[in-house]
């Protein structure tokens, strides 16, 4: 359920900032591609958010 939230914000959030940052730099808002960019970079956060946990056996033993 985690990753269905995670993945939900990153593309609200990445839409927002799609929006935002084409107005800004007048360009086109192209939402189909904010939305693979904002998925990719929700995968990615989901990675990075379980490589970077410690492990506890590791952490506990010394």
């Amino acid at each position: 359920m985690r990753y269905i939230i995670v993945l939900f914000w990153a593309v609200l959030l990445g839409q927002i900032v799609g929006y935002l940052g084409g107005a800004l730099n007048q360009q086109a808002y192209d939402p189909i591609t904010t939305t693979v960019i904002s998925l990719v970079a929700g995968v990615l956060v989901m990675i990075i958010g379980t490589v970077a946990l410690p492990d506890k056996k590791k952490s506990t033993d010394q």
